[in-house]
């Protein structure tokens, strides 16, 4: 349960506030400063305090709903706490003030106060409570408080009946909305109805839906025909709707909507006005004329005879009204009271005669009119400890005046001006009412009946008020009420002071025994009530150093006084009479301590040492002393000045505020020294001494200074160098102190490769990984010193080192230091970037190569295949065999071709040579010479024959016209043709060229890519005899011997 309580401050004798509800409650706290200003607002007796609290229905019995005391900051001992007005709903702890539910449960729809109240209205359960100070026997207090009953989802939401009736023409246009009876539910807000839905099975799933609107805060559901309905072959349809309310966790029920579909009936009737509305007295004779509707129909005969009944009605409505059923007449039949209901809604419904009747329904709002019907009527009760008996109050005669007596509640049951209600008393008596609360209204008002003067039990005993309400009717009505007060003797006069506060001056380092005052009181009571005895009552410190002689009220000092150690002393003096019981009276004597200069001047400490940041401006705060001195007027005036004052430092008097006039700069000076004077203003004045130092503390204003190593300078670093191995070292330098001269070292780029790695606190460099080849050439390294100060400053240094085996090519190095100069910090500079180009390109030539030797060896496998099946063929060459005839001579005849045949078929494989033989062809080449030459530019190189050749040669043509498996002629490098190039065509044509082109092995190091400062090798290096290489194959243009193949023997 969550209770929140709204607090409502009316001028009220009211103590310190301290608002703080029940358990789960919200608290509110009320400022300091505003809790005093309520009170000081506050008057000693005036209106009440109103609170609210919110709490949930349905609350179990012993339920905490808030704490009174807890709240307002009432104590909870002496003061008593009563229920006036909430039972039997509420009880209350007479100590704390604590209210609680009880067996009488809470329900929000049983309360009478919250039934036929208008929706959206909050549900309010008022109680009223006393709180009288037992201690001070004061008036009481009446709090007046409200508890807002909330609502929660204790109820279902119902149709009135389990089973709808609709009944629906066939004829019925797609769209038409007909209105379903709506669902109630005692629920109200979000636990009331929420939504409405519709369930309907497959025959009647297209036909109908549902449509809910909003018709004067209420939601109305309507079904929609979306289809067209036909009688004869459906005649009634059986929907469920389903309404549920908006709580947590929902209610919902359901109703069974038969729709019955009847003949065709045109129009359905049609009141004049959606809404009427009329007001009717109350009291009002039995068939008195309230409103007539009127609904017109524009069929004819029975279709046009309309009937007239309400619709949805409450109880009341059909009990208090009648509806004429032919003419729409509403009149009066039953008594009509205002008091037990303000207004009647509710909605008639107009219905043809038609076999299938159409209906149509307006709403009619009745407001009952007030009568001058009720007398106000007047109660009377007691009010905290004031109890009455039998119409009898008892009041004791010290009541202090506008003490309340009795609390006078005047109600009128009728509204407005008949409900506004005069209230007074009558007679010449001592008493008059005051408006208890300014929340009532003119027909419900309270009033405490209270005292106007102090009651005097020797003069009047007893006294009858008599208290009159009049309304302002026409004509008015009248009550009245009367109650009897008896007046109890006390002894009521106090004794009074002549002076209730005294204030005397009174100097220091007096003597004892001095009378510092008299004070003297008097009691107008007689007697032994009379008799007064003095006495004081001195505040903590001021025990044991005054006393009062009981008799004439002399005080005196006991000791000497010191006005350093305390300047005022408040003494209570107290003048008791002997009566019984004993009344007191009481006045202060306040005593001030006169001052005499016996006091030096005192700074606060021995000495002061000040810490400022250097670069300060000119006239900028340093520090502050603070000096005391304990006398008081001119002789605690302290003036401050500076001893050995050399016009850097001033001083402010008052503020004690040292002001610096130069600007520090602790490179130059860390540390000032100087004194400070305080002298008052006594007679003679006196004065002290106190030293100041004023140390200057760094400001981080300095960058580091890279001594070592130089921007331009670099170090050779050799592929031996060892790792860990220390490869430069970086130093610096910061003129600051403390922080902001610790240095930190750190690479922020130039090293990709995480070769190096540098002492954040040493700043020495150390190789962290192998060099490989691709890191040769200059590495740049930038490396950030920066301090620890806030904000931190920071240099950089250019750190170059070169990884090579030697400085051979200084030129190349001093080309590569000033570009690195040149070169931007962010781009990184290290090693060298053509080694992983150079590295891509040799693997795409390895792969090139391979190939190409791979296309060659699958060409040779082709040849060699082809030559061994022409071998077998008779008219094929057959190698080792001596041909006489010319190598151009012409074929011979048929016969010896086909005798050739015969012996090429008995001879399959080539026989084996004779040294003879071999010893002529060898002869036979040496005498061959090869001419090589171009016939064109871009032609190849073609091998021409001599037209003349010894007898048995072989023939050369028929050689190359056959598939000879000889592929070239290799040439050695001892041969005096082994500086040329040779080349051999074998059935190719003389366009078809293959390019070679070299490859270098040593450029990393003598190129730098990526930067304008680039050596760029040869494209085509020089060869020697027996150094390896390696062939490129750039693409060359489509060629019409896609089939040639070209061979190149590099020497």
């Amino acid at each position: 349960m969550q209770n929140q309580v709204l607090l409502i401050l009316e001028p009220a004798r009211m103590g310190s506030l301290r608002p703080s509800p029940g358990p789960g409650g919200q608290r509110l706290l009320l400022p300091p400063l505003l809790l005093a200003l309520l009170l000081l607002l506050a008057p000693s007796s005036g209106y009440t305090t109103r609170v609210v609290y919110k709490v949930p229905e349905e609350q179990p019995p012993n339920t905490l709903i808030g704490s009174l005391a807890a709240d307002y900051g009432f104590p909870d001992v002496g003061h008593l706490y009563k229920l006036e007005v909430g039972a039997p709903y509420l009880r209350v702890d007479g100590k704390t003030g604590d209210i609680f539910t009880t067996e009488t449960s809470i329900d929000r729809e049983g309360l009478r106060e919250c039934q036929n109240q208008i929706p959206g209205n909050p549900c309010i359960l008022e109680f009223e409570v006393s709180i009288t100070d037992l201690v001070q026997n004061g008036s009481p207090r009446l709090l007046e408080g409200q508890i807002e009953v909330q609502d929660i989802n204790d109820n279902t939401p119902n149709f009135a009946s389990p089973v709808i009736t609709l009944a629906i023409p066939e004829n019925t246009n797609i769209g038409s909305l007909f209105p379903i009876p709506l669902a109630s539910d005692r629920d109200a807000g979000p636990n009331g109805v929420a939504s409405y839905e519709l369930q309907a099975g497959p025959e009647a799933q297209e036909l109908f839906g549902l449509q809910v609107a909003e018709d004067q805060e209420e939601k109305q559901p309507q079904l929609i025909v979306m289809g067209n309905l036909d009688r004869e072959r459906w005649d009634s349809y059986d929907l469920t709707i389903k309404v549920q309310d908006g709580g947590s966790p929902p209610r919902a029920s359901s109703a069974l909507l038969r729709v019955t579909v009847l003949d065709t009936n045109d129009n359905a009737p049609k009141f004049e006005r959606p809404t009427y509305e009329a007001e009717l007295s109350e009291n009002s004779p039995i068939g008195h004329s309230v409103i007539q509707v009127k609904a017109n129909d524009s069929d004819q005969g029975a279709n046009a005879e309309i009937d007239y009944t309400f619709h949805q009605a409450p109880e009341v409505v059909r009990r208090l009204l009648r509806l004429d059923r032919n003419t729409g007449l509403i009149t009066v039949q039953g008594p009509v009271d205002r008091e037990d209901l303000s207004t009647l809604r509710f909605s008639v419904l107009a219905k043809d005669r038609g076999a299938n009747p159409k209906s149509a329904r307006a709403q009619v709002v009745v407001t009952v009119k007030d009568m001058n019907d009720n007398a106000p009527t007047i109660e009377i009760r007691g009010i905290g400890l004031v109890t009455h008996q039998d119409g009898m109050a008892n009041i004791s005669e010290d009541v202090a005046e506008e003490t309340a007596v009795a609390l006078v509640q005047v109600s009128d049951r009728d509204e407005g001006e008949n409900a506004a209600v005069t209230c007074v008393v009558a007679g010449d008596v001592p008493f008059q009412l005051r408006q208890a609360s300014e929340t009532g209204s003119d027909s419900k008002k309270k009033y405490f009946l209270q005292t106007t003067t102090p009651l005097d039990y020797e003069k009047v005993k007893d006294y009858t008020i008599e208290i009159v309400a009049v309304d302002s009717g026409n004509p008015p009505l009248s009550s009245t009420n009367s109650l009897k007060v008896q007046v109890v003797d006390v002894n009521d006069n106090a004794p009074v002071f002549t002076q209730s506060i005294t204030e005397v001056a009174f100097p220091e380092n007096n003597k004892p025994g001095e009378v510092v005052a008299e004070v003297t009181a008097s009691d107008a009571d007689s007697g032994s009530n009379a008799e007064l005895v003095y006495s004081l009552e001195p505040e903590p410190a001021a025990q044991g150093l005054f006393t009062i002689s009981p008799e004439n009220g002399e005080i005196r000092v006991r000791t000497s006084l010191d006005r350093e150690q305390r300047d005022s002393y408040e003494l209570k003096v107290v003048a008791a009479d002997r009566g019984s019981p004993s009344l007191q009276g009481t006045a202060t004597v306040l005593v001030n301590v006169l001052d005499c200069n016996d006091n030096d001047p005192k700074f606060m400490l021995s000495g002061y040492n000040f810490s400022v940041m250097e670069n300060m401006p000119a006239l900028s705060p340093v520090g502050m002393v603070t000096v005391i001195d304990g006398d008081k007027g001119e002789n605690a005036r302290v003036q401050l000045s500076v001893e050995q004052d050399n016009g850097d430092f001033v001083i402010q008097n008052g503020t004690g505020t040292i002001l610096s006039s130069l600007s520090f700069d602790r490179e130059q000076q860390s540390t000032y020294t100087f004194q400070l004077k305080a002298m008052d203003g006594g007679i003679p004045p006196r004065s002290a001494y106190v030293g100041v130092t004023i140390n200057v503390l760094d400001e981080n204003d300095n960058a580091p200074f890279i001594t070592a190593p130089s921007n331009t300078s670099h170090r050779l670093l050799t592929p031996q160098t060892r790792l860990g191995e220390t490869v430069s070292q970086v130093t610096a330098e910061d003129i600051d102190a403390g922080v902001n001269a610790e240095l930190t070292y750190s690479i922020a780029g130039g090293n990709p490769y995480g070769l190096f790695q540098i002492g954040s606190h040493s700043g020495a460099i150390t190789l962290e990984k192998e060099i490989e080849r691709r890191h040769y050439g200059l590495h740049r390294l930038v490396v950030k010193v920066s301090d620890r100060g806030k904000p931190p400053r920071y240099g950089t240094a250019l750190v170059h080192l070169y990884v090579n085996e030697t400085l051979a090519n200084r030129t190349l190095l001093e080309t590569l230091l000033g570009h690195s100069l040149d070169t931007p910090l962010d781009i990184d500079i290290a090693g060298d970037p053509e080694y992983e180009r150079s590295k891509q390109r040799g693997n795409i030539l390895f792969g090139v190569v391979a190939g190409v030797v791979a296309v060659a060896l699958l060409i040779a496998l082709a040849v060699l295949v082809r030559y061994c099946r022409q071998r077998e063929a008779k008219s094929g060459y057959q190698a080792g065999k001596k041909e006489t005839k010319d190598l151009y001579a012409p074929k011979p005849s048929g016969k010896a071709a086909k005798g050739n045949k015969s012996k090429g078929k008995k001879s399959k494989c080539p026989k084996p040579v004779k040294p003879v033989e071999d010893d002529d062809e060898a002869g036979l080449q040496k005498s061959l010479k090869f001419n090589l030459m171009s016939d064109a530019p871009g032609d190849s190189p073609r091998i021409h024959l001599p037209l003349n050749y010894p007898p048995g040669s072989p023939d050369l043509g028929r050689h190359y016209r056959s598939n000879s498996p000889l592929p070239s002629i290799q040439l050695q490098p001892q041969s005096p043709s082994a500086s040329k190039k040779h080349q051999v065509v074998q059935d190719l044509p003389p366009a078809n060229t293959f390019v070679g082109t070299g490859d270098t092995t040593s450029t990393g190091s003598e190129q730098y890519s990526d930067y304008s400062y680039r050596t760029n090798p040869p494209k085509y290096p020089s060869k020697q005899v027996g150094q390896p290489f390696r062939l490129s194959t750039p693409q060359p243009p489509p060629h019409p011997y896609r089939g040639a193949i070209w061979t190149e023997v590099w020497e």
